[in-house]
């Protein structure tokens, strides 16, 4: 499976190439003149009874995404070299995975927030039995969902709620007790869509 990610990643029309967003669903919703660039982790682990994707579950009182379930990552700094360091970094502070545990394999579309970022997500594939250590900060705890779940388009809910007076649609999947909406579902579907196609 890693090698052909890999290759669907490289190939044509995903890999970064295309700009995806809260707007997808949301035709006439506008983008944010400034776009904050930031980069996340997308780690797929390789159990023997099957591949996960890991994310986390954000702690109440942040600013930003407070609560929320997303992948590790974060704005970019000065000082990273690339997108990939940035996910490589933020991963590390905000899990304690480190880096060189991680074997990059491409990247997903870029994900375009209502809120104003620009997200580029960057798959990775790591092996189980990495070590945990939460920033207590940001992080409330970390989780993994099959690989399989993600892959079943069944699992792929559209929701609506009406936010500053106009309906506004997003994607869900709900697994077990956690609600995982938003820009993470919806780069959750790009995985799906890179790997189904």
């Amino acid at each position: 499976m890693r090698r052909d990610l890999a290759q669907r990643l490289a190939s044509g029309g995903n890999g970064g190439q295309q700009r995806r967003g809260d707007h997808d669903l949301n035709p006439g919703m506008g983008v944010a003149r400034t776009l904050v660039p930031a980069a996340v982790l997308v780690p797929i682990v390789e159990h023997a009874s099957g591949a996960t994707v890991l994310l986390t579950q954000r702690t109440n009182h942040l600013r930003d995404h407070a609560g929320q379930i997303s992948f590790p990552g974060g704005r970019v700094e000065l000082h990273d070299s690339s997108h990939e360091a940035t996910a490589l970094r933020e991963t590390e502070e905000e899990i304690g995975l480190p880096s060189q545990q991680v074997e990059l394999v491409g990247r997903l579309d870029t994900y375009r927030t209502r809120t104003g970022f620009e997200i580029t997500p960057v798959v990775g594939f790591v092996q189980p039995g990495f070590p945990v250590r939460l920033d207590a900060f940001e992080v409330a705890e970390v989780f993994e969902v099959p690989l399989s779940y993600v892959l079943d388009a069944s699992n792929h809910e559209r929701h609506s709620r009406v936010f500053r007076g106009q309906n506004r649609e997003y994607y869900v999947l709900p697994y077990e007790n956690r609600y995982i909406w938003g820009a993470t579902a919806g780069m959750l579907v790009n995985l799906h869509d890179v790997l189904k196609t």
